[in-house]
């Protein structure tokens, strides 16, 4: 497995791509039972990693609509 970054610097980007390398490794089969527990646990912090991406990214995007909600429809036209 390629070295890995901590989970709080990788890009959600590459976190994703991790993560896809990380099911297609354990979809192939041929590792041991060891690889294959350290592939999950891997997948397991690359999908808590990505999931923290995007609940930021929802936050922020309801944050700026609450911002910019200034004539009760949710910023919607």
């Amino acid at each position: 497995m390629a070295e890995s970054k901590p989970d709080q610097d990788l890009s959600y980007e590459a976190a994703r791509e991790e993560l896809v390398d990380v099911v297609r490794r354990l979809e192939a089969g041929g590792t041991t039972l060891e690889e294959s527990l350290a592939l999950w646990e891997r997948g397991e912090q690359l999908a808590t990693a990505c999931q923290r991406w995007l609940d930021g990214a929802r936050e922020r995007l309801d944050a700026t609509l609450e911002d910019g909600d200034g004539d009760g429809d949710g910023g919607r036209a």
